[in-house]
């Protein structure tokens, strides 16, 4: 036993003598750790194919062996091209920076235009979208909502907020199509726009979001920049697993892990919202592309074509709304799948011969196809291998634990330690099994749907807002993966209690060891799919604060406690009656607001409803720093968040 745990146990010691003394930006200490862990995943594979394969024949273990060693030799393709391209990063931040320093008068700032692109959504996430965006601080742009619901209450509301309204007959070609539509009206006009600025819905941009992208765009080759998606709200994983507070939303590692990396290998992407395009390029391009319905990636590639290339500024410079149930999130992990699989079968594709993409922007088109296709499929097998095992004595894998940990377990250690480094703590391997089982469905179906029919979908919305205010059950989910728990239980129980056999005691312990970390995994994937009830329509952000409050003509002192765009709580021995009316200093500002209710240590109140009270409210919320932003992340705090889900 000790023979075997003796390289992994190795690796973590070299790894904790080590890390503490490396740069996570320098280039030579990325390609160091992720180099070594490359060397020791190919000393890993090299003995999985030649000391683990069942004989070859028509044989039970073959027929599952060598398809599942296939799957497995794609998966890890698709991990030495993530190590490859997290071997570099870069930071635009000091670039931009400098460029702002030596900034031309703002009377010759170029014209943007702000698309606000909606379909479905409801009049208050509209509406802190459109006050954000009309409230930047930027001398020269123009705001347009490009409404594909012809809603009458939503044109009112961009006439009392002071913004452009557009709208058409039809829906052809969804999201690219409305945005086309929004280029052909802007390009009539006689001032034409320079930039246009994409933002989704959801998305309130802070103050400075044009400012700083667009000192980008003095470079003439770049045709796009992006900036990365945060969200005021815990996505379902977050608030299902009651780990808001230790665990951050699952999109942070690729806007702040892998964006930057792409960006300093030169194939980061346009993610849709949050991002600024050159317009004349757009017009080369005929528009967005309409043969996906991920058309922000396809936008990058066709710009590339053109000598146009998309950069990334790490940024937080605009805020919205992470999908709010897992039904949601689900929803919109397969329309990304199903896009980026047209993306591979079109001419934009990294085999196709009428594309003119560079070699890097080929490699990366292969990375995300081998990140959805075949790291998914394996987790199927990862499923399914220990079970056939334990039911049914079939030994995909001709090898015992011990055996196994020699091998597997210092890349393993090492790899962990790797990116967990690279990512501060972003990057848990227990959390990103959950997350991909929880998608897993609906990404593989997507996988054979975009390979074999890549035309013909249509553009599945995301939902945002509604009534979150009950306990629901995500049943088909919960179905499939407590049908999964429940297997394994059962396979544990058959092989090891019910039907013990010589060969299980000799290649058991790596079918239980597997089946165990299985069934940890799949109770988290079931405990999620129970989603918890959201009550507050506005997020509330603690705080620890003074606060100048007036009753009348009297002022005096009260502490903040927590702050929402709608309200606020705050600590006082003598609170106001229900009904009063006070006036609180919030925001840098004087705002009127109602005492709705009391607390065991003081009051809450509900701000004043009038237009130009939500506008100051909104404008300086979203300029403040109340939504918080994940800068580590420790795997203690989020192992015991897990437990208490668990068994608390």
């Amino acid at each position: 036993m000790m023979a075997a745990f003796a390289p992994g146990l190795v690796a973590f010691g070299a790894c904790l003598a080590i890390l503490p003394l490396l740069r996570r930006e320098h280039t030579l200490a990325r390609i160091m750790m992720t180099g070594m862990s490359f060397v020791l995943l190919l000393h890993y594979f090299v003995w999985r194919v030649t000391q683990t394969l069942p004989p070859l024949g028509l044989t039970a273990d073959a027929v599952v062996g060598y398809p599942f060693v296939a799957a497995e030799a794609a998966s890890m393709i698709a991990v030495c091209l993530s190590l490859l391209f997290l071997s570099r990063t870069i930071d635009r931040s000091p670039e931009v920076n400098a460029i702002l320093r030596r900034s031309r008068a703002p009377t010759d700032a170029p014209l943007v235009d702000v698309f606000i692109c909606t379909y479905n959504e409801e009049k208050a996430i509209l509406e802190r979208t459109i006050i954000g965006a009309t409230g930047l601080n930027y001398p020269n742009y123009r705001v347009w909502v490009l409404d594909d619901g012809r809603r009458l209450w939503l044109r009112r509301l961009a006439q009392e907020l002071g913004c452009n309204y557009l709208t058409r007959p039809d829906n052809r070609h969804a999201k690219a199509g409305n945005i086309n539509h929004g280029l052909h009206h802007v390009s009539a006009l006689p001032d034409r726009p320079e930039f246009i600025s994409i933002l989704d819905a959801d998305f309130v941009p802070m103050p400075d979001f044009l400012t700083r992208a667009i000192s980008l765009m003095q470079d003439g080759t770049v045709g796009v920049v992006q900036t990365p998606q945060h969200f005021i709200n815990p996505d379902p994983i977050q608030t299902n697993l009651a780990a808001t507070d230790v665990w951050p939303d699952e999109q942070r590692f690729f806007f702040d892990i892998l964006m930057p990396a792409k960006d300093a290998w030169g194939t980061a992407f346009c993610c849709g919202t949050s991002s600024l395009i050159r317009f004349s390029g757009l017009m080369q391009i005929g528009g967005f592309p309409t043969d996906s319905v991920t058309e922000d990636y396809l936008v990058t590639l066709r710009l590339k074509e053109r000598g146009l290339r998309t950069v990334y500024l790490n940024e937080r410079l605009t805020i919205g709304l992470a999908p709010e149930g897992l039904k949601e999130y689900i929803t919109q992990r397969g329309r990304w799948c199903l896009g980026f699989m047209q993306i591979f079968r079109g001419r934009s594709g990294p085999f196709s011969r009428q594309s003119r993409l560079a070699f890097m922007d080929r490699l990366s088109l292969v990375d995300a196809f081998m990140s959805w296709a075949a790291v998914y499929g394996t987790k199927v097998f990862g499923l399914v291998v220990p079970w056939l095992f334990l039911l049914f004595g079939i030994k995909a894998v001709h090898a015992d634990l011990f055996e196994l940990l020699t091998y597997f377990l210092p890349f393993y250690v090492w790899h962990a330690f790797t990116m967990a480094w690279i990512s501060r703590g972003r990057s848990l391997a227990i959390m990103t099994d959950v997350s991909q089982y929880i998608a897993a469905p609906a990404v593989l179906k997507a996988v054979v749907t975009g390979l074999v029919k890549p035309q013909g979908h249509k553009f599945k919305v995301t939902a945002k807002g509604g009534d979150r205010n009950r306990r629901f059950i995500e049943w088909p989910l919960l179905r499939l993966y407590g049908g999964a728990l429940l297997i394994t239980l059962v396979a544990i129980a058959y092989a090891f209690i019910l039907h013990l056999r010589g060969d299980s005691i000799a290649y058991g312990g790596l079918a239980l060891a597997w089946s165990l970390y299985n069934c940890v995994v799949l109770a988290i994937v079931c405990f999620i799919c129970i989603e918890q009830p959201r009550r507050r329509k506005a997020e509330r952000f603690e705080r620890d604060e003074p606060i100048l409050v007036h009753e009348g003509a009297e002022p005096r002192l009260v502490r903040m406690a927590d702050i929402s765009i709608s309200g606020a709580r705050f600590i006082d021995p003598a609170p106001p009656a229900i009904g009063a009316l006070i006036k609180c200093n919030v925001y840098g500002q004087s705002v009127t607001a109602t005492v709705v209710r009391r607390t065991r240590d003081g009051f809450g109140v509900r701000f004043e409803d009038a237009v130009a009270t939500r506008i100051n409210v909104v404008r300086a919320f979203y300029a403040g720093e109340y939504v918080r932003a994940f800068h580590g992340v420790r795997a203690a705090p989020v192992g015991k968040a897990l437990l208490m889900r668990l068994f608390g």
